[in-house]
C-alpha cells in the first residue's frame, strides 16, 4: 500500500508547530537565565524560614493562640 503525499495544511502546521516550540524554548531559556543570575548575584540570602529546613515551623514570639 503507499503512502499519500502530504496535505498542504500538514506542511503550514509543522511551520507553526516548529515556531510555537521555538518560542516556548526561548521562554524556558529566559527563566533559566533569570534564575541562574539571581542565585548567583552577591545579595542573594536564603530566607531564614527556609534555611532551617523544608517544613519547619519557626515560632513566633509572645501571642497565644
Amino acid at each position: 500500500m503507499a503512502l499519500r503525499p502530504e496535505h498542504e495544511i500538514h506542511s503550514r502546521r509543522r511551520g507553526l508547530n516548529i515556531g510555537i516550540g521555538l518560542m516556548l524554548g526561548a521562554f524556558v531559556l529566559l527563566v533559566m537565565l533569570l534564575t541562574f543570575t539571581k542565585i548567583t548575584s552577591p545579595q542573594f540570602q536564603v530566607p531564614a524560614s527556609q534555611g532551617a529546613g523544608v517544613g519547619v515551623q519557626i515560632p513566633s514570639s509572645g501571642g497565644s493562640n
